[in-house]
């Protein structure tokens, strides 16, 4: 990832709804929701909960996934990954450990270790 697409992703992040949704989907995990649960869940309407996830998916954040004749959206991990191994690459001039737990979990999660 290089800067412009992390301020592309952080754009995308930097709005109540959209941020909302991109962590209701995180909580969701790889099955994700319909876009009307989404819209239920963050009390968007559906016109400006498809805004949002437009945001999102341009931005690489999500994907969506046509089932029958509804869209499911879920977050596209491993561009999540990218951002967070982007933006703590250099955390504390090269010593993770100094920054906290939260960044070495980061870490391992951004290179596909487990928890």
């Amino acid at each position: 990832m290089n800067s412009k697409d992390a301020v592309t992703c952080l754009a995308a992040l930097a709005h109540d709804q959209r941020l909302a949704i991109f962590r209701l989907l995180v909580r969701e995990g790889p099955s994700g929701l319909p876009a009307g649960e989404i819209a239920d869940a963050v009390g968007a309407t559906p016109t400006g909960a498809s805004f949002h996830l437009k945001e999102l998916d341009r931005a690489g954040l999500i994907h969506a996934t046509r089932v029958g004749r509804y869209i499911r959206y879920a977050v596209h991990f491993d561009r999540v990954r990218q951002m967070l191994t982007f933006l703590t690459e250099d955390c504390c001039q090269g010593q993770p450990e100094l920054c906290g737990s939260t960044i070495k979990k980061a870490r391992k999660l951004c290179k596909g270790d487990a928890k």
